[in-house]
């Protein structure tokens, strides 16, 4: 069989397991969203103190994310050699990890929202964000154990029961805000605390809905721990430690970047910064879809290497990565047709308006690099190979992309766009470096 006809025939149920992952993330995504757009009604202090705290979370969160990434992997590598049992028994130990991680990351945003005004913030803003920040950072718990329930289900090629769930969150959440944030049916209208309450409450619900569905689901008894308080394996929960770290850095690198942009954009001024907000918006929303497509890939390929298929590894990495880039071509020319229509839907300000559609051009470039490093960084997470990646995510976004984004924009002058080309940069030098590691990792069948 040819190469292309044997890539499409791989690709298949790559993209059939990255459909409902993808779905879950934009549904976290419009989580999000909605929580912007309620808590706006209550006024702008509280607007911006969730957008001062929800930065805060999100670096934690995705730390966990990334800690927990083995479970999908080692899942999906037992459920390939025919070891179902050995499935449940990572999921076991990924659920250890994520009450471990949890409420030690729990802790430290409960510590920061005592100094909140170390970070600079209008006293109004620190204060209103101080409870509501304590309140998500406890949310972790049942977030990041839903999210180990979930790499489990994505593991075993069972995605739609997790984005059922996902969805039923978003619908719980939002009536929550409605109830908790106005206060409607009676109960106190508690503003940017209700949407803490409601955030808490629904993935508290999400967490038992899905663990409900795994203890009940008579297809998974095969898979499940024999005793979920057995004794512990250390050297379970120090391979999965190992592989998880390395992973909590790579997004820790690529987060933090755009971070230090958004710093940027602020020296530049409001409209800047305001310009940066779209733009990025736009950018992190059609991020969702490789994103998905990536943690396809790091299943299929650990359940490639399980069932010992080692020249089939190649040809689903290679499949992946080219349908990433070719959904993110299709989103670039969106971007470079349609970017003030795009802009102006965000904000009315022309002078905001004008250079969002700018950033946007930029934008429509780097989608292709950041489709391209995000599917072949998932890649390699199914070969179980982190931590090379994490040294090229450093080098590509902290070594090249932040001193270019400083050099372009301010001591050459080009401002925000230099901003902007500079993450560009970093983006393209991450793709072709991870690209060229995983053709090395595969250049010899392996298992």
């Amino acid at each position: 069989m040819s190469a292309l006809p044997h890539a499409l025939r791989e690709l298949r149920p790559t993209l059939r397991l990255a459909l409902p992952i993808t779905a879950g993330n934009v549904g976290q995504i419009l989580i999000g969203l909605t929580d912007c757009i309620m808590i706006g009604r209550v006024g702008a202090v509280p607007l911006a103190a969730s957008a001062f705290a929800g930065a805060l979370f999100v670096v934690a969160y995705l730390l966990g994310i990334g800690i927990l990434t083995p479970v999908a992997v080692r899942a999906a590598e037992a459920h390939g050699a025919g070891r179902p049992r050995e499935a449940g028994e990572t999921l076991r130990h990924g659920l250890v990890i994520a009450a471990i991680t949890s409420t030690l990351l729990a802790f430290v945003l409960t510590g920061l929202s005592l100094k909140l005004q170390l970070f600079g913030q209008p006293a109004p803003v620190a204060a209103a964000a101080q409870a509501y920040l304590v309140i998500i950072g406890w949310s972790l718990l049942p977030g990041l154990g839903f999210l180990a329930v979930k790499n489990y289900y994505e593991a075993l090629h069972r995605p739609w029961t997790p984005l059922y769930w996902v969805l039923g969150g978003l619908g719980l959440n939002v009536f929550l805000n409605w109830v908790l944030i106005y206060g409607r049916l009676g109960a106190p209208a508690l503003g940017l605390t209700g949407a803490g309450w409601a955030s808490l409450l629904s993935r508290l619900a999400v967490f038992v809905g899905l663990w409900c569905s795994l203890q009940r689901d008579p297809a998974l008894a095969p898979a499940r721990p024999l005793r979920w308080l057995a004794r512990l394996r250390g050297r379970e929960l120090a391979a999965q430690f190992a592989q998880g770290w390395p992973v909590s850095l790579q997004l820790f690198f690529e987060s933090s970047l755009f971070s230090v942009s958004a710093i940027f954009m602020g020296w530049l001024g409001t409209v800047a910064l305001a310009a940066h907000q779209v733009a990025l918006n736009c950018a992190g929303t059609t991020f969702m879809f490789p994103l998905g497509l990536s943690h396809a890939l790091a299943v299929r390929l650990g359940h490639a290497r399980g069932a010992g298929h080692g020249h089939l590894l190649r040809v689903i990495g290679f499949g992946g990565i080219g349908a990433g880039v070719t959904l993110m071509a299709c989103f670039s020319v969106m971007f470079l047709v349609a970017g003030p229509l795009i802009a102006s839907a965000f904000i009315r300000d022309p002078e905001v308006v004008k250079l969002a559609a700018r950033l946007l051009i930029v934008a429509g470039v780097f989608q292709i690099f950041d489709g391209t490093q995000v599917t072949a960084m998932g890649a390699l997470r199914g070969l179980a190979d982190v931590r090379t990646p994490t040294v090229i995510t450093f080098f590509g976004y902290w070594l090249c992309a932040a001193p270019a984004a400083w050099l372009l924009g301010f001591p050459l002058g080009h401002g925000a766009l230099g901003v902007w080309s500079g993450m560009a940069v970093g983006l393209f030098l991450c793709a072709l470096l991870l690209v060229a590691r995983f053709v090395a990792q595969t250049r010899t069948p392996r298992v």
